[in-house]
């Protein structure tokens, strides 16, 4: 059985499928999962002082949160590769599969390029050597695209 029947030609015309929903809110869930953590449960830890983030509860997670907020928004694009969303048909399999590999050159290179004084940008500063494994991540989520490229 070929690949192109294992979906039903209903859910290869429908834009908004089941799966797609659920890739649309895990995207959106990890995005704002990691917003939440660095703007407000984070605390800032260059103050003097250092001040203590709020819920305490997620801020005790520590960098674990990221790899929640990064987790969940590598998992939703996963699931959007399959042939019943937009992004895993078509022209949309190219599309998310550059814009992961890309997305992925970019993290990296930029960590690079601002390794010596990572304090000026968001994200990055905390992770440290970590964002070498969110831009290897990205790639890594391309080639789940790659392999639906028809």
């Amino acid at each position: 059985m070929s690949k192109s029947q294992t979906v039903i030609a209903e859910e290869k015309n429908s834009l908004f499928s089941v799966r797609f929903l659920i890739a649309l809110l895990l995207i959106v869930a990890g995005i704002a999962w990691l917003v939440f953590y660095y703007a407000q449960a984070r605390g800032n830890p260059l103050a003097f002082p250092p001040v203590e983030g709020s819920p305490k509860s997620v801020a005790d997670l520590g960098l674990w949160n990221y790899a929640i907020g990064f987790g969940l928004l590598m998992v939703g694009l996963m699931i959007s590769a399959h042939p019943s969303t937009p992004l895993g048909r078509g022209r949309g399999v190219v599309v998310g599969m550059l814009g992961c590999f890309l997305v992925g050159l970019i993290w990296i290179c930029t960590f690079y390029v601002f390794s010596d004084d990572l304090s000026s940008l968001w994200v990055f500063n905390d992770l440290g050597q970590w964002n070498l494994v969110v831009g290897i991540a990205f790639m890594a989520v391309g080639f789940s695209f790659a392999t639906k490229w028809e």
